[in-house]
């Protein structure tokens, strides 16, 4: 799992045995500060996580909410091992995507290999009650789901270059970075899951690279 909230200048992953749960986030229901992710790693894929990209072991490092909130949707007994990768944010889309082919034959050995963040992320344009996404929000979405229904790589590792409004979607990049860990790692086409707004122009989507 390549999570948006754990950057670091350096590749590095959590080691510990039993990761604790980070709750890296303010202002929400006390409800959400109780929950707790109790996964556990795999030492085995660790040793060949850094193998095969020289990361550093971090053994104090636990699951942030980038990490475990994705997960406890999809996996919500915890009941699979989970190591968390942290992301260079400082580092180009081509580094991110080479990481991911890196990691690609570990889905050989039935790794799942993830990369969380949003496909907008402009927390200074959220509007909790105001369903209606902005027209910039819709445009980047589109051209964001274009390129995947294309299954064009190029163009979206090209985004901050040329997709339409990018710097009002990401004021900042580090939630859309993961997409390029999780598209290197692919070996044949990528599927649209889901697409959509939560909080007017926060869009999330789930993308299966095949």
């Amino acid at each position: 799992m390549a999570s948006p909230h754990w950057e670091t200048s350096d590749l590095r992953l959590t080691a510990s045995s039993s990761p604790e749960t980070i709750h890296d986030f303010y202002g929400f229901p006390p409800a959400l500060y109780q929950m707790l992710y109790p996964a556990k790693t795999d030492q085995g894929v660790v040793e060949e996580i850094v193998s095969l990209t020289g990361a550093v072991r971090d053994p104090n490092r636990g699951y942030d909410h980038g990490a475990w909130s994705p997960l406890y949707l999809l996996y919500p007994d915890a009941d699979i091992p989970v190591i968390q990768l942290s992301l260079q944010s400082h580092e180009s889309p081509e580094y991110l995507y080479a990481l991911g082919d890196k990691l690609s034959e570990l889905r050989d050995e039935g790794v799942l290999i993830i990369g969380s963040g949003s496909v907008t992320h402009n927390l200074r344009d959220i509007e909790w009650r105001n369903p209606s996404p902005s027209q910039w929000a819709v445009d980047f979405e589109d051209w964001f789901v274009s390129a995947i229904e294309e299954n064009d790589h190029e163009t979206l590792l090209a985004a901050r270059e040329i997709a339409p409004n990018f710097n009002y979607a990401h004021p900042t990049d580090e939630h859309w970075l993961p997409l390029y860990v999780a598209m290197g790692a692919a070996k044949e086409k990528a599927t649209l899951l889901h697409r959509g707004f939560e909080h007017k122009n926060i869009s999330m989507a789930a993308v299966r690279f095949d």
